[in-house]
């Protein structure tokens, strides 16, 4: 029996932060603003990370298209607790990755990356 679309996004965001151990929560979600797919700790609303992460890629975009940045690729916020850092994948969902404050921000990027690639094929 082959695996659902959904449980194939929640292996590959378990890979990534296999692959990027300073990732301590993830998700995939739609730009509507409902989950996908999601690698969260049971405290994490999903509602909530599932409602700011398709805020943030749509104001990440209106900024980047307003200031003639091109298309959004990223959106970066860090505070005082760890980072979180959206990543595009494709037209129709956003990659969201909550990271602790000591990260390796750069291995995260490149981490995220290769798993939004892989996405991208799951989401369309």
């Amino acid at each position: 029996m082959s695996k659902s679309r959904s449980d194939q996004m929640v292996e590959r965001l378990r890979a990534m932060q296999a692959a990027a151990p300073d990732v301590e929560a993830s998700a995939i979600v739609s730009v509507d603003g409902l989950i996908m797919a999601s690698a969260l700790p049971q405290d994490v609303e999903e509602d909530r990370v599932s409602a700011m992460s398709a805020a943030m890629l749509s104001l990440g975009e209106r900024i980047s298209g307003e200031l003639g940045r091109g298309g959004l690729e990223q959106v970066y916020i860090k505070g005082d607790d760890g980072a979180i850092v959206l990543t595009s994948v494709g037209t129709e969902a956003v990659l969201t990755a909550l990271a602790r404050p000591e990260a390796k921000l750069g291995l995260i990027f490149l981490e995220m990356r290769r798993a939004a690639e892989d996405l991208t094929k799951l989401v369309g």
